[in-house]
């Protein structure tokens, strides 16, 4: 008899960060028994931030119940902070899911869809602080495990993602395996990938060139979470 398909599914969407979802993606598809959808609202390649072109394997009508769904981030995850077919989409899923994950800003849409209240959960660090409308802890780590809630920080640590789910569905000597295989060994040549490496200057430099995205993103999060606490009709 054919072993039970572990299913995963990626959220994509126009403006992806596409790191977010092909970092996790390229240790999850290693995982044993791995069925890994890329799921959007229709077949349509989608364009990401860089111009990249990534084809969904599967629609929201057709998808099946997945065993873990995430939400990868990227300036385009404003828009689905005010989508209803997508938060709708993540709550079905959420119900039957096994896990509920993130990486980067995708963890603010997963508090839009109201799935992070009370959790604690990572995003990217220069959106830490909208966590807290949707009722999230903010925790300024590479990945942060919530009972069956697992969210990455920003863009790289989408890796770490990947293999501490690995770890957690397969077990720690089969995401060592998947890690030897990839050769993530990360060495980089700066200290620069934190504010706290950075420094104030280059922080203050990079957070001013997104201060218009970043506007937006906060304008979206206040309208999101305004909806999540008034009552149902």
């Amino acid at each position: 008899m054919a072993a039970t398909p572990f299913r995963v599914g990626f959220l994509l969407f126009p403006d992806i960060t596409q790191l977010d979802m092909t970092g996790p993606y390229e240790v999850l598809t290693k995982l044993p028994g791995a069925e890994v959808h890329l799921v959007w609202k229709n077949r349509e390649a989608v364009r990401a931030a860089g111009g990249m072109q990534i084809v969904p394997t599967i629609i929201y009508a057709d998808c099946p119940q997945l065993d873990l769904v995430c939400v990868p981030g990227g300036a385009g995850m404003n828009a689905l902070l005010e989508d209803e077919e997508t938060l709708s989409f993540l709550r079905r899923q959420a119900a039957g899911a096994r896990y509920v994950t993130s990486v980067c800003t995708g963890s603010l849409v997963l508090g839009a869809a109201g799935l992070l209240q009370g959790k604690r959960a990572a995003t990217h660090w220069m959106s830490m602080d909208m966590l807290k409308a949707f009722g999230a802890i903010p925790v300024s780590e590479r990945v942060v495990v919530d009972g069956n809630t697992i969210t990455g920080g920003g863009v790289t640590a989408g890796i770490d993602f990947g293999l501490t789910v690995a770890a957690e569905v397969a077990g720690p000597e089969a995401a060592k395996a998947i890690q030897l295989g990839i050769e993530y060994d990360p060495q980089p040549p700066f200290d620069a990938g934190s504010p706290t490496g950075a420094g104030a200057a280059l922080t203050e430099m990079v957070t001013q060139a997104a201060a218009s995205r970043q506007a937006e993103r906060a304008a979206a999060v206040a309208r999101a979470a305004a909806r999540l606490a008034k009552p149902a009709a």
